[in-house]
């Protein structure tokens, strides 16, 4: 069978774009039946997967999407011979009889509390091309049940289409006893000895900065001598946003920008904690990351956190920042409850892999296939 994937995403900055090229490497890692056409749209990572040699990579410029989402490709997969087309982010071509799976990364669009996080429009466009797209599909993957629940509820027609299967974190995210792996990037990104981290990237509101921001402060005027770096794409427009000098905690909170995937393991292995209290999020990556790595978490009660961090979290009300800060306190004094979130963690993290995620999507994709032998 010839699999194709369009990888238009695959150029992203976050966890679509993680989400996208771990699957694909993994994929090429654990098939040797079936060949693999490769569909980019820059040439950032075009030579990424060329040591498979399961896999052919073909580059196909176009600064529109549309076009290259729905004329461009549909001709590749004529001219390639495809059998099952795969995207790691929703959109499919809408016309040709090619069998195409999609992923969903969440139905926050469709959810009246999250209405407000969206801009009007693209509430409007996803309304208006989702559909069209869950029609054309031969099969859903969405990133957690929650995230599936909520297509299910506003597309039910989806109900014979959609599955569940959970993204995860790379092998690299782990405990680390190697003091001096720990140093090295310490000293690399400027990192100072007590700090509560997370990985985020800027929006105006999904994200909770501000709360999270608010949180810090109370916890702060407590006492304690952590300081608060966020790491991720764009984050130092927060600081343009926010009033950090007003509240007294300009040289407290530290912005550190995009950071590598090779180093955020040892970033997670050294915070004393994560802290994570966003509205709404499909499958919550960096939680899967932190608890391999054995850091302790808070988080949001609510959405696809609980089925992510099980019991390896302290739960919070995202809007209450008087409870993010009593939870980041809990863990930042008591001893038993670090150790104990530290071991669930590492326990709980085990139930996600990419190897797991890749064998399930594989298998979805060989089953639409019906010539494969």
């Amino acid at each position: 069978m010839r699999i194709g994937v369009m990888l238009r995403c695959i150029d992203e900055r976050g966890g679509i774009g993680i989400y996208a090229r771990n699957i694909v490497e993994e994929l090429l890692k654990i098939d040797q039946r079936n060949e693999y056409v490769l569909f980019h749209r820059s040439e950032k990572h075009v030579d990424r997967f060329s040591g498979f040699q399961n896999a052919q990579t073909r580059l196909i410029k176009c600064r529109n999407k549309a076009i290259w989402d729905q004329f461009l490709i549909p001709l590749l997969v004529l001219k390639e011979k495809v059998d099952v087309l795969f995207n790691p982010k929703f959109t499919l071509p809408l016309f040709g009889r090619t069998k195409a799976v999609m992923v969903v990364h969440g139905a926050d669009w469709y959810l009246p509390e999250f209405r407000h996080l969206y801009h009007p429009i693209d509430r409007f466009y996803i309304k208006l091309t989702m559909p069209l797209y869950f029609r054309k599909a031969a099969a859903v993957i969405s990133a957690s049940d929650y995230s599936t629940r909520g297509y299910l509820e506003h597309i039910p027609s989806c109900a014979n289409k959609i599955k569940t299967i959970y993204y995860a974190q790379k092998k690299n995210f782990r405990p680390i006893s190697d003091d001096r792996v720990l140093q090295d990037v310490r000293e690399k990104l400027g990192l100072p000895d007590h700090f509560i981290l997370t990985v985020i990237h800027y929006d105006t509101g999904r994200k909770n900065f501000g709360n999270m921001l608010k949180a810090y402060h109370i916890a702060k005027e407590s006492g304690i001598p952590h300081k608060f770096v966020i790491c991720g794409r764009d984050v130092e427009k927060y600081a343009r946003d926010h009033p950090l000098r007003e509240m007294g905690i300009e040289k407290e909170v530290i912005f550190k920008g995009w950071v590598e995937q090779e180093d955020l393991p040892a970033i997670y292995n050294i915070a004393a904690l994560y802290l994570y209290p966003t509205r709404v999020e499909a499958f919550p990556i960096p939680i899967a990351e932190a608890m391999a790595c054995g850091c302790p978490i808070v988080t949001s009660k609510d959405g696809a956190f609980g089925e992510v961090a099980g019991d390896a979290a302290v739960f919070v009300d995202p809007e209450s920042p008087a409870e993010i800060a009593d939870a980041i306190l809990r863990i930042l004094r008591d001893n038993h409850l670090t150790k104990y979130l530290k071991t669930k963690g590492v326990e709980r993290s085990q139930n996600f892999s990419y190897q797991k995620c890749a064998a399930e999507t594989l298998a979805l994709l060989e089953s639409l296939n019906q010539n494969h032998q």
